[in-house]
């Protein structure tokens, strides 16, 4: 395995002052495959996209109306995996593996869903060969850590200017097996990434656009999120996963009926969480 795509790994959208006291992760939906990827892949590419937040980058347009900050990966979550700790390594897909006291073991990671994804559920292994250590350094230097960094200075940029920050760090989730269940689902951690006042007004905007919510069930929020949400020093993050039939057609790659409806509510949220952000610090407090 070798260079990513020559392409910039991801774009910050947006005014360069902030607008919005709202910025936004889209880390999954990076389509910039390199031609060494794919040659390192023994997988074809629709396989490798099947690990992406199809279009998720393309569902946000609307939210740039309201001056949000919009931190959105171009490198595709195959290379590597921005919602992962960089320390969630599967040892057995890097050469020379790493010192164990470097390895965060968790399910995902033992899965091959770590911080470079190493198979997928009904595919198999991902790669021709082992991943070569000084890569990954070189992934996770290039991509993850410039990322991280971008998000929480656009965090601490509208903080300054608004008093508080929010994150919502968007995903897309695999429609239910059987259909039916909640079209949206929000993850705030079990309720310590973000204060519950913001994270009521998100759910309210969601229902007002026809769509069942649920919280933390199946996805509490990841790694962005755990790292990000900090709402006693005025930052907050919430995740939040919309199932792809509600927004794809029905082979789940391009853009379906539904998806300006998913855009609009993807709008709502995020003014209604602005709104609720630049109420008086005692009105959130009240509630």
């Amino acid at each position: 395995m070798a260079e990513s795509a020559a392409e910039p790994p991801f774009l910050r959208l947006g005014p360069e002052a902030p607008a919005s006291p709202v910025v936004l992760s889209v880390p999954h939906a990076g389509r910039a495959y390199s031609a060494a990827l794919l040659r390192s892949s023994r997988l074809p590419l629709k396989t490798l996209e099947s690990l992406e937040d199809r279009l998720v980058d393309r569902l946000i347009w609307r939210v740039q109306g309201t001056g949000a900050v919009a931190l959105v990966a171009r490198a595709p979550r195959a290379e590597i995996d921005l919602n992962r700790d960089e320390r969630e390594i599967d040892p057995s897909m890097i050469v020379p593996p790493p010192p164990s006291r470097t390895v965060l073991q968790s399910p995902r990671s033992r899965g091959g869903l770590g911080v470079v994804p190493s198979r997928i559920t009904g595919a198999g292994p991902i790669w021709n060969q082992r991943l070569p250590a000084h890569e990954l350094s070189r992934r996770i230097a290039a991509i993850h850590a410039p990322y991280h960094a971008a998000l929480e200075a656009a965090l601490l940029q509208a903080r300054a200017r608004f008093g508080s920050a929010i994150l919502l760090d968007c995903h897309s989730m695999p429609p239910r097996e059987f259909g039916g269940g909640p079209g949206i689902v929000f993850g705030d951690r079990h309720g310590t990434s973000i204060a519950p006042a913001l994270e009521r007004e998100a759910i309210r905007a969601a229902e007002a656009a026809g769509y069942q919510v649920a919280c933390n069930a199946p996805y509490a929020g990841g790694y962005i999120t755990a790292r990000h949400g900090q709402p006693d020093a005025g930052i907050h993050a919430l995740q939040i996963e919309i199932d792809r039939s509600l927004y794809l057609d029905a082979e789940l790659r391009e853009p379906g009926p539904g998806f300006d409806q998913a855009a609009r509510m993807l709008e709502a949220v995020v003014s209604a969480l602005a709104a609720k952000a630049m109420e008086p610090p005692q009105a959130i407090a009240a509630e």
